[in-house]
């Protein structure tokens, strides 16, 4: 996905964009949906997390 994209969701959900780069910004909307902020920890290939919208991206 796209960085604007990411940022649009953020938008949507009141999270101040502001500089954040892809992974800082990606594990902001994690935390505010109340999941864990696993984005690009490794985990990937083992979190049980198939349909994540962040699941492309991943590693």
């Amino acid at each position: 996905m796209k960085v604007q994209e990411i940022k649009e969701i953020a938008q949507r959900m009141s999270i101040p964009v502001g500089k954040m780069k892809k992974t800082e910004l990606i594990r902001t909307i994690q935390r505010t949906e109340g999941n864990n902020e696993c984005f690009e920890t490794g985990i990937a290939k083992v979190c049980g997390q198939e349909h994540c919208l962040w699941r492309e991206d991943c590693q």
